[in-house]
C-alpha cells in the first residue's frame, strides 16, 4: 500500500465508507515476511510510494518465486529485475498473471496500474545494444506510474539521429541517459536540454572500455550542467530516481 493509498483509505474511513476495523486491518499487517532465506519490507510502499522490488540476479528460480508470491499476496504491483527465462517459468507457477518482459530481463505484476502522471521520462538509448539496460528503465518508469518516451538507437556517431528526436526529448520532464561505448551521450543530452539528465553508463564496448568503467567516467567528468551518473547498467536505479523528480514534478511527493 503506497502511501497515496492510505490517504485514500482514511479519506473513505473519514467519510464514513469504511469501518474502524477495515482500516485497523490494512495497518496492522506486519512490516517484515520472514522467509528464512529473505526478510521481505512489506511497509516499502508507505515509505516509497513502490513496494520492495526484487532483484533476481544471484537467486534462485524458486527463491525469486516464493518471495514474488509473498509480495503479491498484499500488493497490487510487482517488479522484479535481472531475471531469466528459468526465473520467469517458476514466478508463473506462483503467480499466473506475471509479464515476462524478455528484453529488459524483467517481471511486472500490475493487478491495479497506477495512473500516469502529468509529465514524460525519456528514456534515450545510444545503441541497439544498449537496450537491456534501458527496457529496464523503461519498465520501471512504467510500472511506477509514468510516461515513457523511449528514443533508441541515436548515440553521438550519427548526431543527426538525436537532433531529429531533440523535441520529444525537451518536452519531457527528466532525461535517463544510457550509453557504452565512450559514453558521451548523456553530455551531449544535457547540454541541449533543461531538464535533469540521469546517465546510465553500459557495459557495451571493446577491450579498452573495461567493462563500463570508461563510460562511467567519461560521465562522472562530463563538462554538461544538470547531468548525475548511476552505476554501470543500472537502468532500475536511474529510472527510479527520475520517476521521483517527476513525482515531485507533478506535485505528488511531500
Amino acid at each position: 500500500m503506497t502511501s497515496k493509498e492510505a490517504s485514500e483509505l482514511l479519506e473513505q474511513f473519514r467519510a464514513g465508507k469504511l469501518g474502524v476495523a477495515e482500516v485497523l486491518h490494512a495497518f496492522q499487517a506486519p512490516p517484515v515476511a520472514d522467509l528464512g532465506f529473505a526478510q521481505i519490507d512489506l511497509h516499502r510502499a508507505l515509505r516509497k510510494n513502490f513496494p520492495e522490488v526484487v532483484y533476481g540476479e544471484g537467486k534462485t528460480p524458486q527463491q525469486v518465486a516464493e518471495i514474488a508470491a509473498r509480495i503479491a499476496r498484499v500488493e497490487k504491483r510487482l517488479l522484479i529485475t535481472r531475471i531469466t527465462g528459468e526465473h520467469h517459468r517458476a514466478v508463473r507457477a506462483k503467480v499466473k498473471k506475471i509479464v515476462y518482459h524478455d528484453v529488459a530481463r524483467c517481471l511486472t505484476l500490475e493487478t491495479e496500474p497506477l495512473p500516469k502522471r502529468e509529465g514524460a521520462i525519456a528514456i534515450v538509448a545510444a545503441g541497439t545494444s544498449d537496450l537491456p539496460v534501458a527496457e529496464e528503465a523503461a519498465i520501471t518508469a512504467d510500472i511506477m506510474g509514468n510516461q515513457v518516451e523511449r528514443i533508441y538507437d541515436v548515440g553521438v556517431a550519427g548526431l543527426h539521429r538525436l537532433l531529429r528526436r531533440l523535441e520529444s526529448i525537451q518536452s519531457a520532464n527528466v532525461i535517463v541517459a544510457v550509453a557504452g561505448m565512450e559514453g558521451a551521450l548523456p553530455s551531449v543530452v544535457a547540454g541541449l536540454v533543461s531538464k535533469p539528465v540521469i546517465a546510465v553508463p553500459t557495459s557495451v564496448g571493446y577491450g579498452a572500455h573495461l567493462s563500463g568503467f570508461t563510460a562511467l567516467l567519461a560521465m562522472l567528468n562530463s563538462c554538461s550542467s544538470g547531468l548525475t551518473v548511476v552505476n554501470i547498467n543500472n537502468g532500475f536505479g536511474a529510472a527510479f530516481a527520475a520517476s521521483q523528480i517527476n513525482a515531485l514534478a507533478a506535485g505528488e511527493l511531500k
